[in-house]
């Protein structure tokens, strides 16, 4: 096992265009760490840079104490796991699995027997005569986990795996791979565009946008805390209300009602300045009546999430979504009032976060900006 290190890590296109710009960032020994972002953002780039895969165009990187930055990919004791698998077609499963060891060139006895050994251990033994092309998608990837785990590498590294399953088998795929990777301790780099497997998985989360990173902390700090407009637009199943806003000395006046602020230290808000209000639906609180420091707004959608309900209001503030018990009653064209958790509102200044209300500690967490 080994800790993955870059210092100011670039690559650059022919064109100009900064795929990674000035990457600083540290995966520690035997974590599961998540690339985050949206398409185009760098992460997959990152990821095959590490591999070796992409040649960097400035920077180093090194794994463990080892600097790799023009190491050939062979050389870096890595293993990757494709979206797609990167099976052989004409090879059996055991074929598949002891492909490394071959290109090792280990002995075939002991190539043999260490490819069955490792394909039992992801209940593999049955299919190991069996063609990719004859086992089911779940089976797939862990014929391509089996592979990557024969060589016993320093470093996983797994470009969304996980995008080819249907939605049951990514649940179970999900749970299989965070036991199998405490289980093995391999420092882990998962790249996913699906913040609901960055935030299941990892043990921390780079969000990446425009080849930087945006931010960079566990799942409950970029939930909790997003450092910036963006991450908050990005993160949670739903996206945060983000709202324009005055600040006033008694809160933050949104479309004429004062929302109230959240604890802060003092000087930080400056009465009159241009805010951003930042509420997840998850902690608007839904009133059939008016409520000081409340929303209003009339419902326009109403979506059933099975366990809960995400109302659309519209009304002066704008759009403004919320979760509420699945057994309110909610109907299209009701007039409804949204009562923010003062406990969980944010306020960003020219995109970026000032204040927080978050009573766990976060706040001095160091969640923010860069790595």
């Amino acid at each position: 096992m080994a800790a993955i290190t870059t210092d100011r890590l670039t690559k650059v296109y022919p064109g100009g265009v900064r795929a990674l710009d000035e990457i600083d960032l540290t995966v520690e020994d035997g974590e599961f760490f998540a690339l985050l972002g949206p398409s185009g953002c760098g992460k997959t780039t990152l990821l095959r840079t590490v591999a070796g895969l992409e040649e960097s165009s400035g920077g180093s990187l090194h794994i463990g104490d080892v600097d790799v930055t023009r190491t050939p990919p062979g050389s870096r004791d890595v293993a990757m796991v494709f979206q797609d698998y990167a099976l052989f077609p004409h090879m059996t499963v055991a074929e598949n699995v002891a492909y490394p060891l071959r290109i090792k060139k280990v002995a075939r006895a002991k190539r043999t027997e260490k490819a069955a050994a490792t394909a039992g251990e992801l209940g593999l033994s049955d299919y190991l005569e069996r063609r990719p092309g004859q086992l089911s998608g779940g089976q797939q990837q862990r014929v391509a986990l089996a592979r990557a785990m024969a060589c016993h590498p320093s470093v996983f590294l797994f470009d969304e795996p996980l995008s080819n399953l249907d939605a049951r088998m990514r649940l179970e795929a999900r749970t299989f791979l965070k036991r199998l990777q405490r289980e093995l301790g391999v420092t882990t780099v998962f790249v996913t565009h699906d913040q609901a497997e960055a935030l299941a998985l990892a043990d921390r989360i780079a969000v990446m946008e425009s080849g930087r990173i945006r931010q960079l902390g566990t799942p409950s700090e970029v939930f909790r805390r997003p450092a910036n407009t963006f991450v908050a637009s990005f993160i949670g199943s739903t996206p945060m209300n983000l709202l324009d806003g005055v600040v006033r000395p008694r809160g933050i006046e949104v479309a004429g009602e004062l929302l109230p602020t959240p604890p802060e230290p003092a000087g930080r808000l400056v009465d009159g300045e241009k805010v951003v209000y930042g509420i997840r639906p998850e902690y608007l609180v839904h009133s059939p009546t008016a409520v000081p420091g409340s929303l209003a707004g009339e419902v326009r959608v109403v979506e059933n999430l099975g366990h809960a309900q995400l109302v659309t209001l519209e009304g002066p503030a704008g759009f403004v979504q919320l979760v509420v018990d699945e057994d309110t009653p909610v109907a299209l064209g009701d007039r409804g009032f949204a009562v923010p958790r003062q406990d969980r509102a944010l306020v960003y200044r020219d995109g970026e976060l000032v204040t927080s209300g978050d009573p766990t500690g976060l706040a001095a967490a160091g969640a923010s900006g860069t790595a």
